[in-house]
């Protein structure tokens, strides 16, 4: 920071006061995506309550695990090879695919701020897969394709996108069709990406054991087999995380607060109503349709949650550029969206442990397409400063050149992911490196693969439970009371037994 110092002429003196003025914006700037990124990050948080309370208890250090890993993997990659191809040496005169500077941050010192904010996206897209093959995937396999995501295809993605010489991006002096692509926060880039990513590494390991299949012959169900969540907690805790750490993605997009303020306020409130939209549409059609079933109403609480995710999701990309009433419709057909795709996997067989792909391609896929209907061209012009012809949705200027453009980019984005990621997850299914051994499946992941369980209760010992029992027996025989104690220490006691008995075979299998 240059050190200024005003004399007695007025125009060095207003010179001066500017220079310290825009200094300091700039402070503030950074300030505000450094917070922006933290909240991003904390999302690594919920996303981990999220699918650990979504899954059987056996296998909740795996996949804690593997979203810890997420990150680790996420700086690795993103710092090494990642950042440097969504936006080294980016030019707005020029087109590139790919970015050609500051590999392992190499002169990047003034950049450090940007690297922060877009590795806590990064790393969010590859959590999203984490969910979706829970309870059957190696580790191995898990932290190679966690360094691919973030340090080759999604940043590919992004330099398309959001670098200022993306051939999609609107950042560009030159933008497709006079806008470019508008995905603001990343319904698209994110979301579709980690989405379409999970879908193709479901499908390719397959479902998990008696899913959709008879354990023993193999055959198909006629009805497929729920597991249901060990803790609703821990999802309801996961969901709370990641919707607060969503003001950070979607406000933080805006890259500044002293210059955007509008831009951040109006993201704000879209994601807002988006979420809570999301909720209550997929909750009460959930509701409607079991009515008509059963001849009940019963409220899904997994399904309110996950609506709100997938309202969160298509608000994404419009964020910015959304009116509050289309926000609230956006976030309303984004929880019907989700309904629609959670039912078609199970039709199709594809087995998604957390319903991560309905959330995030079915909602992602939506944000894309609602963005090209519902952007508000006064609040694209405040948004993005290269767009300099009047741009909007369908129904705000009756044009479809925006929709177009969304459509282009929602196909680059699920042609550049596939063309990556299903000969990678093939290749490691046919190298057996994909999925884990069935009987370790079976065990669980925790106790074949960390040597422990997630939950290690200790329970009182038989020998104090039967001298409790005799003492209660000696107190109720002398105030002539009947006893109703000695079922309960029974039952304990035979509930121990049958616990150690578990935990003793699957100690045995691992030290095998």
């Amino acid at each position: 920071m240059t050190e200024c110092v005003p004399n007695e002429n007025s125009a060095e003196a207003f010179q001066c006061l500017s220079q310290k003025i825009s200094e300091k914006n700039v402070g503030v700037d950074v300030f505000f995506i450094i917070f922006a990124a933290t909240l991003v990050f904390l999302m690594q948080t919920g996303f981990a309550m999220l699918c650990a309370g979504s899954i059987r208890s056996k296998n909740v250090q795996n996949v804690m695990l593997k979203n810890l890993l997420d990150a680790c993997g996420g700086a690795i990659g993103f710092s090494s090879f990642g950042f440097a191809l969504a936006y080294g040496g980016e030019d707005p005169t020029t087109i590139s695919f790919i970015g050609s500077k500051h590999f392992f941050l190499h002169g990047a010192t003034h950049l450090y701020h940007k690297w922060f904010f877009n590795f806590s996206f990064a790393a969010t897209t590859a959590t999203i897969v984490a969910g979706a093959i829970s309870e059957r995937c190696q580790m191995a396999a898990y932290l190679g394709y966690s360094l691919l995501v973030t340090g080759f295809v999604y940043p590919v993605v992004v330099h398309s996108v959001w670098s200022e010489s993306g051939f999609l991006s609107a950042f560009n002096d030159d933008p497709l069709w006079g806008s470019g692509m508008i995905d603001y926060a990343g319904s698209g880039v994110v979301h579709v990406t980690g989405g379409l990513t999970a879908i193709i590494a479901a499908s390719i390991s397959g479902p998990r054991k008696g899913r959709f299949h008879n354990k023993k012959t193999g055959e198909i169900l006629e009805e497929p087999v729920t597991f249901p969540p060990h803790s609703v907690s821990l999802q309801v805790l996961g969901t709370f995380i990641l919707w607060f750490g969503w003001y950070g993605f979607n406000c933080g997009s805006a890259k500044s607060i002293v210059q955007k303020p509008t831009s951040v306020a109006i993201a704000a409130v879209s994601t807002t109503l988006g979420g809570s939209m999301g909720c209550v549409t997929s909750l009460l059609t959930r509701a409607i349709l079991e009515k008509k079933k059963t001849g009940h109403f019963t409220y899904d609480l997994t399904c309110a949650m996950n609506g709100c995710l997938a309202g969160l999701v298509s608000i994404t990309g419009g964020c910015a550029v959304f009116e509050p009433w289309s926000s609230a419709l956006v976030g309303m057909i984004a929880g019907w969206i989700y309904l629609l795709a959670s039912h078609l996997l199970v039709r199709l067989r594809i087995d998604d442990a957390v319903d991560a792909i309905p959330v995030h391609l079915g909602g992602g896929i939506w944000g894309l397409v609602a963005t090209g209907l519902f952007a508000a061209p006064y609040f694209v012009a405040g948004a993005y400063d290269k767009i300099t012809v009047p741009v909007g949705g369908l129904f705000f200027t009756g044009d479809f050149s925006l929709l177009g453009i969304q459509l282009v980019g929602l196909l680059f984005i699920i042609g550049w992911t596939a063309a990556i990621m299903v000969p990678f997850f093939l290749l490691l299914d046919y190298a057996s490196f994909l999925r884990v051994d069935p009987l370790e499946e079976e065990v669980g992941l925790d106790v074949s693969h960390h040597r422990s369980h997630a939950y290690n209760i200790e329970d009182p010992s038989k020998a104090a439970l039967l001298k409790l029992l005799d003492k209660r027996r000696d107190k109720d025989k002398l105030f002539g009371k009947q006893n109703k104690f000695e079922q309960i220490v029974k039952k304990a006691i035979s509930d121990d037994e049958n616990r150690r008995s578990v935990r003793f075979h699957s100690d045995v299998i691992t030290l095998e």
